[in-house]
């Protein structure tokens, strides 16, 4: 592996002094630079604005990862900025409450199927846990099955001393409880997405002790017709809440999310991300009989809601309706998987086009499973030194364009011209950057 550093040296730069200064180098563990393709992806961003970004030592970048999916409608959006800034001159923190409360709640209750009550939080792990607080207190009992990626609490992060985190077994491979109180061990376990019988085992074994199930209702493809309307009849029957954790399904795909175009109405479900475009924001909604029982719960903080959030929430919400997002979203993910394709179809390499129009992903055939990870490591290498941040998957904001998908797919096709030779034996010599690692496997395709 050879080494080119100069180009993103004050990210690099940086990045070793984060390593003295904070545990873990990132807040995010996604934006670890493994997760990249370290040394040649940028880490560090100075400043962005619509579908691009500028990292620390001045190069621009296509953002198709868009922090993770939190900005939905364009990195500093001038409507929703503006918004804020108008909030921040009346204040951001009242002593009383803030009729943007009853705003946003009303705005959410009529968007999203699930929703007639709401309660705020500032992200999406906050987020499930209240979700896991209020399921457990309506309910009486303790234990939560699950499937997806729900955060980093305590209650979720238990279900590791189930499994040997070396084995490679989900749910977090690699990742050690450390530090989640040993008593929680059995209060959180997994199930195997669209294995329905699976599920039914669990709830079996578990029997009268489950709360609820919370899990991803799809992440970038669609689910198996029927399993989830099997997973709300399990439920039901065992005196169980569903709850859909939409924090990375939600918006893109309908406006009422992936419970609306998908068809199925849980019981309580979870929000944070493009809600509010980037600034800190989520939400836990429900029904009445799920969610009420909640007035006798001890769930306050002072910061859930501040008008900053409630502001940028109500106008990202408000402005996905009047752009008609959901029609923007086909329309664009449609073009970038045909831009792909034609990458594809031009350069004569074998790989495939997957995922829903919200995620078209690209993935290459190998002669080997174990060259994976490499292969696509050389992809981000590639793109990322052609202006083009992502991984093999692109999700679109509103303020994405036709000239970021050909220029994208411009890039695309280059680097696919990267790889065949990497197949043919020069991986070696054309890697530049350390092989990417999952910091945990997420079991919701």
């Amino acid at each position: 592996m050879t080494t080119t550093k100069s180009r993103v040296q004050a990210s690099l730069d940086l990045y070793d002094r984060a390593e003295e200064l904070i545990p873990g180098k990132t807040q995010l563990i996604s934006r670890r630079a493994s997760s990249f393709a370290h040394p040649v992806s940028p880490i560090y961003a100075d400043h962005a604005k619509g579908s691009r970004f500028v990292d620390v030592d001045g190069n621009q970048y296509i953002d198709w990862v868009n922090a993770v999916t939190a900005i939905i409608l364009g990195h500093a959006d001038d409507v929703v900025d503006d918004a804020v800034r108008d909030q921040i001159g009346k204040g951001s923190l009242f002593t009383l409450n803030s009729p943007l409360e009853i705003e946003l709640a009303e705005l959410l209750i009529d968007t999203i199927p699930s929703a007639e009550m709401v309660r705020y939080t500032k992200g999406g792990g906050e987020s499930c846990a209240v979700a896991v607080r209020i399921a457990r207190g309506t309910t009486g009992k303790d234990k939560i099955l699950f499937s997806g990626y729900h955060g980093w609490h305590d209650w979720y992060q238990s279900a590791n001393y189930l499994v040997d985190p070396e084995s490679g077994e989900f749910p977090f491979a690699g990742i050690e409880p450390t530090g989640v109180p040993k008593a929680l061990a059995g209060t959180a376990i997994p199930f195997i997405y669209e294995d329905i019988d699976n599920l039914r085992q669990l709830f079996e074994e578990n029997k009268g002790e489950v709360a609820a199930v919370m899990m991803e209702p799809m992440r970038s493809e669609r689910p198996r017709e029927g399993y989830l309307e099997a997973v709300k009849d399990l439920c039901h029957a065992n005196d169980a809440l569903l709850i859909f954790d939409e924090v990375s399904s939600g918006w893109r795909i309908s406006l009422g999310s992936a419970q609306e175009w998908l068809g199925i109405t849980p019981d309580m479900s979870v929000f944070a991300k493009a809600m509010s475009n980037g600034y800190p924001m989520g939400c836990v909604v429900g029904s009445r009989e799920a969610m009420e029982p909640a007035d006798r719960m001890f769930i306050s903080s002072s910061y859930w809601s501040d008008n900053i959030g409630l502001a940028a929430s109500v106008t990202t919400i408000n402005e996905l309706k009047r752009r008609n997002s959901t029609e923007f979203f086909k329309e664009i993910g449609g073009k970038m998987a045909a831009a792909l394709q034609d990458a594809v179809d031009s350069v004569g390499i074998s790989a495939q086009i997957t995922g829903i129009h919200t995620a078209p992903t690209l993935a290459f055939d190998v002669p080997d499973p174990a060259m994976n990870k490499p292969i696509n490591t050389l992809f981000i290498q590639e793109m990322a030194k052609r202006g083009v941040f992502a991984p093999t998957s692109f999700k679109a904001t509103m303020a994405h364009t036709d000239e970021d998908i050909a220029i994208t797919a411009e890039a695309a096709a280059d680097s696919m011209r990267v790889i065949m030779r990497a197949l043919e034996g020069e991986l070696d010599t054309l890697l530049e950057a350390e092989i990417g690692r999952e910091p945990f496997r997420r079991i919701v395709r």
